[in-house]
């Protein structure tokens, strides 16, 4: 730095704000510092500008499952917020696990990362009250509302189901059946909170033996379908509690000769680019990812940005239903 300053006539500090945008630095000025910049081949030391700021620039951010696609497209939304001002993302992957989930939280606390968003499916109170006294923590989904464990920024998982479900009531479906993930696990318990009270709504009563729950994945919906479909008396609509279950049930449908939606109505959730590219069409409520992702890098930049520990919010993202050819 002091190398560059001497070559472009300015200060030690200009060239500090030049680099750390903190402070305003003028047009010219900012020209001639990162041209010497460019000649010399300079880089940061990031280590160094950690050890002297404090920061490290990065934050985590933790989630059960990148293939699907719901997750990367939120993770643009977050880099829609967190890259303009200065910080990179270490994702990592955790299959949902509690053993996943809680080492790569030990991890982002080794590294030092600034803060994490996590996706928790199977953390506990104490786990998230742990890392929260090291680090800033947004939760993504996870859970009603708690202050003591930071901000929450969740979509209307329980009023999107329900939406969905009353709109198959609406269209005479009577035997209305319900695929979703594993109980305690993410969204998997409101989503099926919204379904359950969508059929009391409509005065029909859970038959059971149509609540199915598995993983949300394609695998997982497939071989729900087979067990549902396997019934004398099977469904005439699946309300499935994401696009990926939905997907499943779709390959059942069509391994079995059935019409959709004459047939089988089938509903998903998250409205994942996938979903109006399959034929037919998947009918499903708009979880807008890259909305939530910017939510989450907002919440993020505020605790960071915030001397003393910011009251903890909690942010409800709105979704609708799109209607398609499935339904």
């Amino acid at each position: 730095m002091t190398e560059v300053a001497a070559r472009a006539g300015v200060s030690v500090t200009t060239v500090s704000h030049v680099l750390s945008g903190r402070r305003p630095v003028s047009e010219k000025t900012k020209a001639r510092v990162l041209g010497v910049i460019e000649e010399l081949g300079y880089q940061p030391n990031a280590l160094a500008q950690g050890l002297r700021t404090r920061r490290t620039m990065t934050v985590g951010l933790i989630v059960p499952d990148l293939t699907n696609p719901f997750y990367p497209m939120m993770l643009r939304g977050l880099d829609d917020v967190l890259v303009p001002a200065g910080y990179r993302t270490v994702v990592c992957n955790t299959d949902g696990t509690r053993e996943q989930e809680t080492a790569f939280l030990r991890d982002m606390a080794t590294r030092s990362v600034d803060g994490v968003v996590i996706a928790p499916f199977q953390l506990s109170r104490k786990d998230l009250l742990e890392h929260r006294k090291i680090m800033p923590v947004v939760r993504l989904g996870g859970g009603p509302f708690d202050a003591d464990l930071g901000d929450l920024v969740r979509s209307d998982d329980e009023g999107g189901m329900a939406q969905a479900v009353r709109y198959l009531c609406d269209l005479g479906r009577r035997r209305v059946a319900y695929i979703g993930g594993t109980r305690h696990t993410g969204p998997s318990d409101v989503r099926e909170a919204g379904f359950r009270r969508a059929l009391a709504e409509a005065d029909q009563v859970v038959d059971e033996n149509l609540v199915v729950r598995g993983d949300f994945t394609r695998d997982a919906g497939r071989e729900a379908a087979e067990i549902l479909l396997d019934r004398e008396d099977r469904p005439d609509a699946i309300a499935c509690a994401n696009d990926l279950i939905a997907i499943g049930v779709l390959d059942a449908a069509r391994k079995r000769g059935l019409h959709v939606p004459a047939e089988l109505a089938i509903t998903g959730y998250d409205d994942i680019d996938a979903a109006s590219l399959i034929t037919p069409a998947l009918t499903t409520v708009v979880n807008p990812a890259r909305e939530v992702g910017r939510s989450c890098g907002e919440a993020l930049l505020r605790q960071l940005n915030t001397e003393e520990t910011a009251p903890s919010r909690e942010l409800v993202i709105a979704n609708s239903l799109v209607r398609r050819e499935s339904a």
